[in-house]
Order: C-alpha cells, then structure tokens, then sequence
C-alpha cells in the first residue's frame, strides 16, 4: 500500500536534483514480450515534468536484446555470441527509435550513450562520461544509456551489470546523483512474505530478504540490487527499488510517497575520486596481516609495505588494487605507487629497508590513505 509522503522519506528526497533511473527488461515490455510504447511515453512525461521542476533525470535502459528479439521475430534468445551480438544491434536502434518517439511528443531530444565496463575503469573516459551527461542536459536533452552489448562480450556471457542495476550505479556514481531509481517489475525488496519492506537502514540486515529467482526477460535479480545499493548508499546517496508500473511513479516517489524500498544513505558524501576508485575493476590484489587490516580500517592509516604478506596480478604503479586480509576478506580499495613485482620485493619490509632497496624509487606507502578507499 502507498500512502501519504513520511518524514524519513522527505528528509532523504526533498533536496533531490539529479537522479538516475533504471528501468529493466521486464518493466519495459508488454505480456507478448515487446516493448511496451504506451509506458514509454508516460516515462517520458513524468521525466518532462521532473524536469520542469528543476530535477535532471538520466536513465539507463535495459532492453536492447528484447526488442531485437521482437524486431527479427525470434522466439528466444540465442546462445551464439555472434547472434546474440547481432540481436543487441538491431534491438538498440529500435530501442532508441521507441524513446525518441516517447519524448517527441514534449519536444525533448534522446541522446544514447553506450557503455562497456572499460569505458568505468579508464579514468579518462570515466570523466569524459561525466562531461558528456552533462552537457546533454545543459543542451535540453535526456540522456539515455545502455551497456554497450553489440562489443561488450564478457558482459553477454557472464552477467557483471546485473540487467544494468550495477550500470545505473557507476552512472550514479560518476554523476554523483542524489538519487538512483531502480524500476522493476515489484515493489522494492521483498520480505519473506512477499510484502515490501519499505525502508533499508543497514544493508547486513537486508540480505536476508534476497530471493534467488528472476524474472524471464530479466537477468538481474535482486543480490544486483543489493550491490547497487551498497555502492551508492556507502557514497552517501540514497537508492530506491519500486515498481515502474505504478501510476506516476517517479513524481511519488520524489514527493516522498511511500512507494517501494528506501535505502538510507551513509552520512558521509564520498569524493568523485573515491567514487572512482571504488568503482573500478581492480588489476590485482594486496594482501595484508591483521594488524595493518585495523591499521586502515580503525585508525585511517596507510598502507606501508611491513603489512604485505602476499600479492596477485600484474598492476603497474597507479592501477587500482583491491586490498584484503590474510584470509582474503575484502579491507580496501586503492591506487598503489607500486608495480606488483616492486610489491612482492618490499612485502613486509621495514622503511629503512625498503629506501636501501629503492633509493629514489622508494615511496613510505604501498597504498596513501589519500588514496584509499574503505569497505
């Protein structure tokens, strides 16, 4: 049940001005399978009208296979690369085509932007996407996005967007929106009753409500969901999982209606290079003893080459790396100054051992705090 906005809600959603929002597979198309054109354009116009009170919306759009489906009338999706490759290409265009007509009714140009997982982890193009979403909006326009499936075939056969909710969050992340929608075909989280729970203050708690199952044009289910939120909400932005089919959904849900699951935000705001640095695929991995796991966790220090105890992958000085406990817990993210094989000379050595080893190459961290990120 809905019911009137709430305090919580408010708080969380009143200051709003850029939001992205994701819409699935399945909340896009009708019961045949096809997009649905008809809940495209009522997108379209409460998007219009979120726009004429000041709130920017982007939106990340699955559905690129599913109308290519429709468009070559196949009845199933196929399990050849190259088709399936084929499929994402023709079902783009009429994807596209299906928005542009959606918005054209309210006078706002669609602009498509197609994204690989590359395109997250090159810092270059990270901040060129940023640049580029920007100045959509600046022009009049409505960004549209999409994983780039035609290219993109690590994505095709092994699901790392999660039907594009771990997409729409990297978007989030590189806009440093308020707000990420997720719009599904239910409402928000679900309990194990099958009732919705309508506010998420502590993600640990949450797991227990995640349901293995998926829908049939989906492929994201909800643990995607739950790493969606996790990214964003640690970032200090709230997220929320409703169903795309409630009337005037995004207009309610920013009214502070209570519609879907909330997810509370972290009191901190993260900066963009945090954000960026706990987004990418790390290039390799540290691993670190207990006492310098507390030592960035509990007492904000860097990491000095005394903690390393093993090392993995082949980074160069500046990738990102995860950083993990003996045990391979996940501690941390950061940007190392060292390659990998300098890592593995150093590993456990003191400072003065490591500047006799060096010299001038020598830096006091393996990992600056400055360049860490927690979690």
């Amino acid at each position: 049940m809905s019911g009137p906005p709430n305090s919580i809600r408010i708080q969380h959603l009143a200051a709003v001005r850029t939001a992205v929002v994701k819409l699935g597979t399945q909340v896009l198309s009708d019961r045949h399978g096809q997009l649905d054109l008809a809940f495209l354009g009522e997108i379209a116009a409460q998007v219009a009208a979120l726009r004429a009170s000041g709130v920017r919306i982007t939106l990340v759009s699955s559905g690129a296979i599913g109308a290519g489906l429709g468009e070559l009338k196949l009845a199933r999706r196929p399990t050849d690369l190259g088709q399936l490759q084929a499929v994402a290409a023709v079902g783009q265009r009429r994807l596209m085509d299906a928005w542009a007509a959606a918005f054209a009714p309210i006078q706002l140009a669609v602009a498509q932007i197609l994204l690989t997982r590359e395109d997250i982890d090159d810092r270059t193009r990270y901040l060129n996407l940023r640049n580029t979403i920007g100045a959509v909006h600046e022009l009049g326009g409505v960004p549209i996005i999409n994983e780039n499936d035609t290219i993109s075939t690590d994505e095709l056969v092994r699901i790392s967007f999660g039907d594009n909710d771990l997409l729409a969050a990297l978007v989030a992340h590189a806009l440093r929106a308020d707000l990420l929608v997720l719009l599904s075909s239910v409402d928000g989280i679900l309990d194990a009753e099958g009732r919705p729970v309508r506010l998420i203050e502590k993600l640990d708690g949450a797991r227990e409500f995640v349901r293995a199952e998926k829908t049939a044009l989906g492929k994201g289910g909800f643990s995607s969901k739950l790493e969606a939120a996790r990214m964003v909400t640690e970032s200090g932005e709230a997220m929320i999982v409703a169903d795309g089919r409630t009337e005037n959904v995004l207009r309610r849900l920013l009214a502070g209606e209570e519609l879907g699951t909330l997810f509370v935000p972290a009191t901190r705001k993260l900066s963009s290079r945090s954000r960026w640095i706990g987004s990418v695929r790390p290039a390799g991995t540290i691993y670190v003893d207990d006492g310098a796991a507390r030592a960035l966790t509990e007492k904000n220090k860097s990491l000095l080459p005394a903690g390393v105890v093993r090392v993995e992958g082949d980074f160069a000085r500046g990738d990102v790396v995860a950083i993990c406990s003996a045990g391979g817990s996940s501690v941390a993210r950061g940007l190392s100054n060292y390659s990998a094989a300098d890592v593995e000379r150093i590993r456990g050595k003191r400072t003065a051992d490591v500047r006799a080893l060096l010299a001038e190459a020598a830096y006091d961290e393996v990992v600056h705090r400055d360049n860490l990120v927690i979690g």
